[in-house]
């Protein structure tokens, strides 16, 4: 069975967590993270490489968008939407961050943001289920990342 391999086991328990696994500690984290993330990718829009990417991108469209950030007039399909505020974010490297070396929110944040906008009006998801997806995957990031070989070789700092 899938379930008895290493992927099968990884994919039962993220399949498994819900909003009942979102402690206050873990929600206020959480919200502090998103903040964080937000105001780093918003001062990323002022980078050379976003301005880059967004021109980069323009050529990209689709009948369902997401917001760029700094940008409420330009959207792209959520793809795109979400390599360019996750390059904003990245372009500042101030956010979040633990050991062995990993940015997770700045990965995270921009596809669940830009996935959330995706869905039809009718099927919008909550508040909550957005900081699900969002520790879900961080989750995985890290999950992940102590799976890696080479993580292990990353000196400590």
């Amino acid at each position: 069975f899938l379930s008895q391999t290493i992927t099968g086991n990884f994919a039962s328990v993220i399949h498994g967590l819900n909003a009942n696994h979102l402690t206050d500690q873990i929600i206020q984290r959480s919200k502090r993270m998103i903040l964080d993330t937000l105001g780093v990718g918003l001062l990323g829009t002022s980078t050379e490489v976003c301005h880059k990417v967004t021109q980069y991108s323009k050529i990209y469209s689709s009948d369902i968008s997401s917001t760029i950030w700094g940008h409420l007039d330009f959207r792209l399909p959520p793809l795109y939407a979400a390599f360019v505020n996750g390059v904003a974010v990245h372009s500042m490297d101030f956010d979040d961050t633990w050991h062995p070396a990993t940015h997770p929110s700045g990965a995270v944040l921009p596809a669940v943001i830009a996935l959330s906008e995706a869905f039809p009006q009718k099927k919008k998801i909550s508040g909550l289920d957005l900081l699900l997806a969002f520790n879900v995957g961080i989750e995985v990031q890290g999950r992940l990342l102590r799976f890696s070989s080479e993580a292990r070789n990353i000196p400590k700092r």
